[in-house]
């Protein structure tokens, strides 16, 4: 990869992968230092990635690095108001806005970035079995039981208010 694919590199994939961590910590300086973190391994072995390979490289680095911080941190409850902890999206929250993060904060983390790397970000199976090392059957399964979550969580009468 040359320098220049990498600062393209840089332009194109920084706010998406910003996004997937964001998402899954709920705490924006933590996933600003990961997403520096990756971005700064991508450089270190620059030599060894195929410009097409990048976004994946750098999204399977993203990944692995926001798991390390969660079991360091021990972070595995999600809080409940993303805008007062990120100060990134406003105060009034829209109503399915709310529905949608209680819903996704039912989920545990592997299937949370499950969710997030195929709905979200668009990553078909294999990728996102290279991505967060489980086999694409894996990723099939814990996906489907992540939707299930959802589905059940989002068609109880009680949890839409």
């Amino acid at each position: 990869m040359t320098e220049t694919a990498y600062n393209q590199c840089v332009d194109l994939h920084a706010d998406g992968l910003f996004r997937f961590i964001v998402k899954n910590l709920r705490h924006e300086e933590d996933a600003r230092d990961i997403v520096q973190s990756s971005f700064e391994k991508l450089w270190k072995n620059r030599e060894q990635v195929e410009e097409g390979k990048a976004k994946s490289y750098l999204f399977t680095i993203g990944y692995n690095l926001m798991i390390d911080h969660i079991r360091k941190h021990k972070r595995t409850e999600l809080r409940e108001d993303f805008a007062e902890e990120t100060g990134t999206v406003s105060q009034q929250h829209s109503d399915l806005k709310t529905v949608l993060m209680r819903a996704l904060a039912q989920l545990n983390e592997t299937q949370r970035s499950l969710v997030m790397l195929k709905d979200y970000e668009g990553y078909n199976y294999a990728e996102i079995g290279q991505i967060t090392g489980l086999n694409e059957s894996q990723v099939k399964v814990y996906l489907h039981r992540a939707r299930m979550t959802l589905k059940t969580y989002l068609v109880s009468k009680e949890n839409i208010r």
